[in-house]
């Protein structure tokens, strides 16, 4: 068993970019190589603007290439959620702007060429609880009258049309989601960013960052530079380096396992339309078909940062979880063991704009794939004075209480949520 990621194991040959110089002054200098990162120098070249594109290890070492590679529609917190917190009319847009960041990665694909296994397969998302069926009724009609928009509902007596378990109690399918190798993606956009000017500089992690000339001198472990601009894309690695953001930004574990290749029977019996799939719980499994038949399959196992130890725990906890919902799976072998850091914020929504000249987006809560490569592009448009692009903006971002530093109250949250999932 391999203690790395599925996809930066399976990307096939990339370029290193651990020497490229980093230069001594650029219009923006994009900190984190991951796809809000990549997505923007992209944007920002292709607007005319000198780019240094900044990565403390490699291109998508990050969640970009940690995560479960599904592109999925609808908020992290629910339309239902959004309609009551933020009014219809904006529950709407904000709904509508994550069908938009999957269109984004479609047309990035088709115009730079990019062979990552990009499917538009759906997404299936199934009720823990018969109660959690019921408010699938409910937002299936909340989505019609106010958006205009269509998913379709699967009660359990259909369960199987979708899925091959009986641990769900109904399901809501929306068509339009799409499934993707990441590692390929996020390295196709290096590439394309390169080809537009961009400096990609790997193992270039910055230490300080200061105001400076009307811009802002950045110190690299490799050198320093002097930019215009500033954009932070570093999602849940954010740290010392911009302690605001780091306050407000809460890092959570999340961990996968992906098995051996499977037969097309047993492919078929789990998944017959290759959703990507995830439940209901606050302790959620997400699980879908790798592009050559395996399954991946995770979750928040543990309420901890990644690392060996942790990987490995979370991933017996998740070998129990996939055969708890999947028996037929109970001899399958692991083959991929890993965990990386998902960015939650107080309110589980994006956040992205301006604090005292640096420029952020952050906080994908889970939803990352698709909308770090959207707020990338919105971000180099906002940054060149297209106040539309903001289309975050007006949310507030507070911090969270007595965050300063490591995640201490990650264990209280957890214990949170099961407490939640056992009674809810």
């Amino acid at each position: 068993m391999k203690l790395i990621s599925y996809w930066q194991d399976t990307t096939g040959p990339t370029t290193d970019y651990r020497s490229t110089p980093v230069p001594e002054r650029v219009d923006v200098a994009v900190v984190g190589g991951g796809l809000t990162g990549a997505s923007a120098a992209i944007a920002l070249r292709k607007q005319g603007a000198s780019v240094a594109l900044l990565e403390q290890h490699t291109i998508g070492w990050g969640a970009s290439g940690r995560n479960g590679g599904m592109a999925t529609t609808g908020l992290a917190i629910g339309f239902g959620t959004a309609v009551r917190r933020y009014g219809a009319d904006r529950a709407v847009r904000m709904f509508g702007a994550y069908n938009d960041a999957i269109d984004h990665i479609e047309k990035l694909v088709a115009e730079y060429g990019i062979d990552c296994d990009f499917e538009r397969s759906g997404k299936l998302t199934l009720a823990y609880r018969p109660s959690h069926y019921e408010a699938m009724l409910r937002t299936q009609q909340q989505l019609q009258d106010l958006a205009d928009y269509q998913v379709v509902t699967v009660p359990e007596a259909q369960i199987h049309d979708e899925i091959g378990s009986d641990y769900y109690h109904g399901a809501t399918v929306d068509p339009l989601a799409a499934g993707l190798h990441v590692g390929k993606f996020v390295h196709g956009l290096a590439r394309a960013a390169t080809d537009l000017g961009a400096a990609v500089c790997e193992n270039a992690g910055v230490t300080t960052l200061a105001r400076r000339d009307g811009g802002h001198l950045v110190q690299t472990s490799r050198g320093t530079l002097h930019a215009d601009q500033v954009l932070m894309a570093t999602s849940g690695y954010t740290g010392k380096v911009t302690p605001w953001l780091q306050r407000r930004v809460i890092p959570v574990g999340s961990f996968i396992i992906v098995t051996e290749p499977l037969a097309q029977d047993v492919v078929d019996r789990i998944l017959p339309h290759r959703r990507q799939a995830s439940d209901t719980k606050n302790l959620i499994y997400y699980f879908r078909i790798t592009p050559d038949n395996r399954l991946l399959f995770g979750g928040r196992a543990k309420f901890a940062m990644s690392r060996p130890d942790s990987d490995l725990k979370s991933g017996r906890i998740l070998k129990r979880a996939m055969v708890e919902l999947f028996p037929y799976l109970a001899g399958t072998r692991v083959d991929y063991t890993w965990g990386g850091l998902v960015d939650l914020s107080m309110d589980q929504m994006v956040h992205a704009g301006e604090h005292n000249g640096i420029h952020y987006s952050l906080c994908y809560s889970g939803h990352g794939v698709q909308m770090a490569t959207y707020m990338g592009e919105r971000m180099a448009r906002y940054m060149a004075g297209d106040r539309s692009a903001h289309i975050w903006g007006e949310l507030a971002f507070p911090a969270v209480p007595g965050h300063f530093g490591p995640p201490w109250f990650l264990p209280l949250i957890g214990a949170g949520a099961r407490v939640l999932d056992a009674v809810r």
